[in-house]
């Protein structure tokens, strides 16, 4: 029986192991037995051996060796031919339903082909306020080119010829250079190159209709299309002099000369304490004169409409070294761009647009007065005024020690009223003088039958005078009661007509305060005379009379 016949029996197949683990690594194994038990080992080929093998000549057929021996180094495809692209030009038509005007257009296209891996994409080029999506039309992928799904290959591409995908045909028309270098190069050859078809929508914009008249000077669309994204820049300084705090920000006034708005844009400056609000006022036409409104219109109003507006600012309003006030703002615009200068000497070179020194802060911006708003009624002036100068208002400081030297002294005089209305006239008060916070208190005195209630008529207050402002304020004070003057207390008048004997004791102690005419008129009413008929003061003096 040959031995070299299969055991039919064999059921274990496994491989001899040619390792062995010692102290937990692997080694290979050491044979302990004759070269020829050991089938693995047995096919192993000695050193010498191969050497002899390295050391042999390779056979040759045709060559010599020296050629035979140069073996080019692999590159594989999309290594090759990464980043190149074959491009064709085409185009397709698109019926247009339901229009008298056109049956349909001409939509070019360009057709891109990556030969690293056989796929293609269509781009149509955007063409600007066409108002169709355009761009992108079909993304990066394999093209079917049958029903069996076989992708077009770049052997399949000519000029001339219809490239059918997803049920739209495109016509390929060109192809750039290196796309004819190439399938030239692989031995095809391209048809001659076609014209590109005109679109006649496209060549419908473009000519003119025989009935439009209206110059382009006029006309706002043409204006749009010849003059959009022409922007004349110029450079200013918002002078903010009216505010709390007087400053100057500079800004950038834009003029759109597509339709005459004006936006203007605040610069940010490093380190300014402000926060970045680039937009000081948004894009919008200027009104400069208004028209005429009859006397009932509203004067506030959210918005002002076109039938409100006569005039708008235009860019012959614009001009370098001028201040401009600009929504009840002031700008000083100071200089301009190269463009702005190029567009005044081509259609405004009576304007000199010529740049000029930016002023200082300081002499831009001068410290003015705080003005103290009028005063509206509520409580004290001195009250009232530390709203003004305070954030959280504090009291007003008081004259203490005039409070304790005259504390409890008292000046009372008698008054009457006078007035229009026949009810009111005649009413009798009690006029009271606080010597000291200079207040006044009025009472009235009961009247039997009179019909109105007696009593307070006034509680302590100060009463300023007749043309007396918050920042000098006049009150009444005793120079001021003579005997017959009148004295104006809130849009009420008030006679005096006596006085108490402590009243002219006070005066008399005080004469060098008080007016001669004063005094005069409180002794003739209580009666002091000497006797030279002559009234006198506290010191025995005689006291002139008044000439009649």
């Amino acid at each position: 029986m040959n031995s070299n016949f299969r055991d039919v029996r064999k059921s274990a197949f496994h491989r001899s192991q040619t390792l062995v683990y010692r102290n937990g690594f692997a080694l290979p194994r050491r044979p302990t037995v004759g070269i020829g038990q050991d089938p693995l080992l047995s096919e192993k080929l000695i050193q010498q051996q191969i050497s002899e093998l390295s050391s042999e000549t390779p056979y040759i057929t045709h060559g010599s060796y020296q050629e035979q021996g140069l073996v080019e180094d692999f590159i594989p495809a999309y290594v090759a031919l990464d980043k190149k692209v074959l491009r064709f030009y085409a185009y397709f038509e698109e019926d247009i339903l339901f229009s008298p005007t056109e049956q349909h257009r001409v939509c070019p296209v360009v057709i891109y082909y990556y030969l690293e891996d056989d796929s293609m994409c269509i781009f149509e080029p955007r063409v600007e306020n066409s108002g169709i999506p355009q761009g992108e039309r079909i993304k990066r992928q394999r093209l079917p080119r049958n029903e069996q799904g076989e992708p077009y290959l770049w052997k399949n591409l000519n000029i001339g010829m219809d490239l059918e995908v997803y049920g739209v045909k495109y016509h390929i028309t060109q192809c750039d250079a290196f796309t004819k270098e190439f399938m030239e190069s692989e031995g095809i050859v391209l048809n001659d190159p076609e014209p590109m078809p005109v679109d006649p929508y496209g060549q419908s914009r473009k000519s003119t209709l025989p009935s439009h008249t209206t110059t382009s000077s006029f006309d706002q669309m043409q204006q749009f299309i010849d003059m959009d994204r022409k922007v004349l820049r110029f450079f200013a300084l918002l002078d903010d002099a009216d505010a709390l705090f007087a400053d100057t920000r500079p800004v950038t006034i834009q003029f759109y000369l597509g339709d005459n708005t004006v936006e203007i844009r605040e610069v940010h400056e490093a380190n300014s304490g402000r926060d970045p609000f680039p937009i000081l006022m948004h894009r919008q036409k200027l009104p400069k004169k208004f028209k005429a409104a009859p006397q009932n219109f509203p004067s506030c109003v959210l918005e002002v409409s076109k039938a409100e507006v006569e005039e708008y600012y235009t860019p012959k309003d614009f001009q370098t070294g001028q201040t401009m006030k600009l929504q009840g703002r002031r700008f000083l615009l100071y200089d301009c761009d190269g463009f702005t200068k190029e567009y005044y000497q081509k259609n405004h070179p009576d304007i000199q647009m010529k740049p000029s020194e930016v002023p200082n802060k300081t002499s831009l911006v001068q410290l003015r007065k705080k003005e103290v708003p009028p005063y509206n009624g509520f409580g004290s002036l001195e009250d009232s005024l530390q709203n003004c100068l305070y954030l959280i208002p504090e009291p007003p400081k008081k004259n203490v020690l005039k409070m304790l030297e005259n504390n409890n002294k008292v000046l009372c005089y008698s008054a009457r009223m006078e007035s229009q209305n026949p009810d009111d006239d005649g009413r009798l008060f009690i006029l009271s003088y606080s010597l000291a916070n200079d207040m006044i208190s009025i009472y009235e005195k009961p009247t039997r039958n009179s019909g109105i209630i007696a009593g307070k008529f006034l509680k302590d207050t100060r009463i300023p005078k007749p043309g007396s402002t918050v920042e000098n304020p006049e009150f009444y004070s005793p120079a001021d009661f003579a005997i017959g003057a009148t004295l104006q207390v809130f849009g009420r008048r008030f006679v005096l007509t006596d006085a108490d004997q402590y009243v002219l004791n006070y005066l008399e102690s005080n004469a060098g305060q008080i007016p001669h005419q004063t005094l005069l008129s409180i002794h003739q009413k209580l009666g002091v005379r000497t006797e030279n008929n002559q009234p006198h003061d506290q010191n025995g003096d005689d006291v002139a009379e008044p000439s009649s």
